[in-house]
């Protein structure tokens, strides 16, 4: 393939993607960009730029405008799910990246736009008190104003990603397929994600080489604080507990037990293993939701 061939395939990829590709405006100033989510309606785009839950509104690649419906949203995937009074739509087809692939970023702020980028690496899962991905794509595409929202695509015009600027300062990260599917399925059925909750400050803490060596781990977390009348309270966790399991997972940092109270666990009464008085100690605990 010569260099005109390729820059028409990259054409066509972007022309192919495009009409998957949507004007989100749901804030103050410059619109932002969504995916086209399925058939009748859904558009996926990032939480940072719906500003505002009414007076949203999408316009289609033949330039139809809709109202949309905020189904939900999640702050910490940079996600929110929008519904249309649409049918027929066209959705894109799907794709996974390596590290290497020569990728693109769209935007459609107003007239579609592109980007040439490729993929720098992939990583995840990242748990943290602002974060929580499964899994991210990072790339080194300029994430030009409105392009946040909008599909990472490859080459042969299919959607690996969701491109958001907000996830990490300086680096332009997209939400995988897989991993944003599983947030917008929660979102339809939700409206949110349940994220379990326990209601205790911890602190990571070496073990004692006896109880180290029993428990398989080098380290816990240390229970300083337990909220009244929290699913730790009602369980039975104490203040001075040395938290190293829950649920079947060893727990040795703060990052384990986020990972740990995933959706799956909220209303779930989940095994809990700690160090009392220099024994190992297991507990049942109904896991509540972070709100």
């Amino acid at each position: 393939m010569d260099l005109q061939q390729f820059s028409d395939a990259l054409a066509a990829a972007v022309e192919k993607a495009g009409r998957s590709t949507v004007t989100v405006d749901a804030r103050g100033r410059l619109p932002a960009t969504g995916v086209v989510w399925s058939a009748d309606g859904e558009i996926l785009t990032a939480d940072h730029v719906v500003r505002r839950d009414e007076n949203i509104n999408v316009t289609l690649p033949d330039g139809s405008r809709f109202s949309a419906r905020l189904v939900g949203r999640d702050p910490s995937s940079d996600l929110a799910l929008l519904k249309i009074e649409a049918a027929g739509l066209d959705v894109p087809e799907w794709a996974e990246v390596r590290v290497g692939h020569l990728v693109l970023a769209l935007g459609r702020p107003d007239d579609l736009q592109a980007a040439v980028s490729n993929v720098v690496s992939l990583g995840g899962p990242v748990r943290g008190a602002f974060r929580h991905l499964e899994a991210y794509i990072q790339t080194d595409v300029t994430m030009f104003p409105g392009f946040s929202g909008g599909p990472l695509v490859d080459v042969s015009g299919r959607v690996a990603g969701v491109n958001s600027s907000a996830l990490a300062r300086g680096a332009s990260i997209a939400v995988p397929v897989a991993a944003a599917r599983r947030v917008a399925d929660a979102l339809r059925q939700h409206g949110r994600i349940q994220r379990g909750f326990l209601g205790i400050s911890t602190q990571p803490v070496p073990l004692p080489e006896a109880i180290a060596a029993q428990a398989g781990q080098p380290s816990g977390l240390m229970i300083i604080g337990v909220e009244k009348d929290s699913p730790a309270e009602k369980g039975g966790l104490l203040q001075g507990d040395v938290l190293i399991g829950l649920g079947g997972q060893r727990i040795t940092e703060v990052e384990a037990l986020q990972a740990a109270l995933g959706p799956g666990t909220v209303g779930q009464a989940v095994a809990v293993r700690v160090v009392r008085g220099g024994q190992i100690a297991e507990l049942s605990v109904v896991v509540g939701e972070r709100v």
